[in-house]
């Protein structure tokens, strides 16, 4: 039987964690954008304290105490979704996903980029559909995708 997959509020002793988990992601899951592979850990702790962390809810998906995973949401916008690559397909991103369902019943919206597919694959396998390509902001200015997820429609038994 797989370890159960906890989702709790990100703890300020768990920023550092968190940082470095987003770090070693975004290293292997963005090869296509060059200027991803130039940020320190010490550049993306600078920006998820000073932007992410301020504006953001966080949570993170742990098991056994070992974080997989973490999301940033603000509202009903799924900021970030970020699980370890070592940890991947074992049900800490749908976890996440739940919680963020749960903190917005309405409806999420996100941006991924098009050349991620894993990413968006696991989007559209969880209802998300794409309602717009676009150009993301610079400085990485690469090819986006925007997806929402709405709830089914209600129905009166």
């Amino acid at each position: 039987m797989a370890p159960e997959i906890r989702v709790r509020p990100m703890r300020d002793d768990g920023t550092d964690a968190v940082i470095r988990l987003w770090h070693e992601t975004s290293r292997v899951a963005y090869p296509y954008l060059p200027l991803q592979q130039t940020y320190t850990l010490e550049s993306r702790a600078a920006f998820f304290r000073e932007r992410i962390a301020p504006e953001c809810e966080l949570f993170v998906a742990e098991s056994n105490g070992v974080v997989l995973g973490y999301m940033a949401i603000k509202g009903s916008y799924f900021d970030q979704l970020h699980i370890h690559p070592g940890t991947q397909r074992r049900g800490a991103g749908t976890a996440l996903l739940r919680k963020a369902r749960e903190l917005s019943p309405a409806g999420l919206e996100l941006h991924t980029h098009q050349q991620n597919m894993q990413a968006c694959a696991f989007y559209e396998k969880h209802g998300f559909v794409a309602v717009k390509l676009g150009i993301c902001p610079a400085p990485e200015s690469a090819p986006d995708v925007e997806y929402h997820w709405r709830p089914p429609p209600q129905t009166n038994a």
